[in-house]
């Protein structure tokens, strides 16, 4: 095995790795991430939506740091760290069983001894003032700042300083790619959170390749073959589905809206598209693409191929959405194929992008336990404008409110704590990924060890 870190080389070549469980399992990573990891990364925190009116703010925390994000103008977000200047009071108290607070202030008073600062984060209010004799000034007394960002309608943070790379580097062709899905235009559908047991990477991971389908998610076997690629953009990677070089090659699309198997493509699409729709709770698809796919049988002859079929499918669905004033986004062909399924966004999101829909995942740790995470899932939609749904972050049960997750979800969440708990047996000698189909999750802890300093994936020889 090789003691040094794999290259980007070496995942495009798919040589096979193993890696260790303390990424996972340990207290001191764990503890060395809040440092080395976190304050060194842009953190997708929310969206626009969270914030439409002047005054509107939330808090994201990460580790030990909280941080207040509000709209100080029409077109303009600032982001501070929320903690008072006197003594390190919070001044917006966040519960540990919390998915952050939202509200909506001109100013921010410190409830210990009343220091008050404004949308800005200047100081307004030292109560005795004089006390100091001058000692203390605006450089002191005002909140600390956070960079803060957006694209593609997500509000980004950033605790570096400012000669940090920008988020349009730091998201580099994931950026570049997704940017044609106009994810700005799309509005939550619904969304949802839980305090997971088990590591934030365990849990994310899960959700990084359709590997797991076949065994995870078999009843989708009966509509579709799930086998896959993923492929390495630096620090970010995109998977999608991919044919077996023993497979006939067909055009059935290598997104989520794709052909299903099946002798008439004209059911088996219908089929397919129903059952992802219905049992990953609505999500990854809408309403009028699974309308438009449910008629494809009555509008195409018997024996119109699977390309016709596919062609067919979003043309009707794409004129269906313009009558109820949906526009879709009008992406090149070579950026649809580009684009694949899913992106992974380092170091802890998923993207799973349609032309007018996103299924999205979020870990992120709890505290200081590395058998714990907040873990989010997320549906977005284009409507018509006027007619989004008002959503909140709802708290359910990953295990006993199964119905509010859906069957898919459910069932990766009846896998991911017995992941975390199998890497704690001394029988478990380090983790054998898919160099073809599993490369997103070892490009992450690729990039992990880059900025832990260990824990790197070793060639297999």
């Amino acid at each position: 095995m090789s003691n040094s870190n794999i290259t980007a080389d070496d995942l495009d070549a798919e040589r096979p790795v193993t890696y260790g469980t303390e990424a996972f399992l340990s207290a001191d990573y764990a503890k060395d991430e809040k440092e080395l990891l976190w304050p060194r990364v842009w953190q997708q925190a929310g969206r626009l939506e969270d914030i439409p009116n002047i005054g509107d703010y939330f808090t994201y925390d990460i580790c030990d740091d909280s941080i207040i994000i509000i709209r100080t103008s029409d077109d303009t977000i600032k982001a501070f760290y929320n903690v008072c200047a006197h003594r390190g009071r919070t001044l917006i108290d966040v519960p540990a069983n919390s998915n952050g607070v939202r509200g909506n202030a001109r100013s921010f008073t410190c409830a210990f001894h009343g220091w008050t600062y404004d949308m800005e984060g200047r100081n307004k209010y030292v109560h005795d003032e004089d006390d100091w004799g001058g000692a203390i000034n605006p450089d002191c007394t005002s909140l600390t700042p956070v960079r803060v960002d957006t694209w593609a309608g997500y509000i980004y943070v950033d605790q570096r300083e400012e000669e940090a790379e920008t988020l349009a580097e730091f998201l580099g062709d994931a950026g570049r790619v997704l940017s044609h899905y106009e994810i700005d235009k799309m509005r939550y559908k619904w969304r949802q959170w839980c305090i997971y047991p088990a590591n934030w990477k365990t849990s994310i991971e899960a959700f990084m390749e359709p590997y797991h389908t076949t065994a995870t998610h078999h009843q989708l076997t009966a509509y579709a073959e799930f086998y896959a690629y993923s492929k390495q953009y630096g620090l970010h990677s995109v998977s999608g589905f991919d044919q077996r070089k023993s497979a006939e090659a067909t055009t059935e699309g290598g997104g989520v809206s794709r052909a299903g198997k099946g002798a008439d493509p004209r059911v088996s699409t219908y089929e397919l598209a129903r059952e992802n729709y219905t049992t990953i709770n609505y999500a990854a698809s809408t309403d009028t693409l699974i309308n438009a796919a449910s008629r494809l049988k009555d509008e195409l002859p018997e024996g119109t191929t699977v390309g016709e079929v596919m062609a067919h499918w979003m043309k009707s669905a794409k004129a269906d959405d313009a009558a109820r004033g949906v526009k879709w986004p009008e992406i090149p062909p070579e950026i649809m194929t580009e684009a694949g399924l899913a992106w992974t966004i380092f170091p802890n999101t998923n993207i799973l992008q349609g032309v007018t829909f996103v299924l999205g995942y979020r870990a992120r740790p709890f505290g200081n336990d590395p058998d714990k995470c907040i873990f989010e899932a997320y549906a977005l939609e284009r409507y018509p404008e006027g007619e989004e749904p008002k959503t909140e972050w709802v708290h359910a049960d990953p295990m006993t409110e199964r119905d509010k997750w859906g069957l898919v979800l459910s069932q990766d969440f009846d896998n991911m704590q017995w992941v975390h708990k199998g890497m704690k047996s001394r029988g478990f000698k380090g983790a054998l990924p898919n160099p073809h189909q599993e490369q997103k999750i070892i490009n992450a802890h690729r990039n992990l060890a880059e900025f832990m300093g260990r824990g790197a994936p070793k060639l297999l020889r």
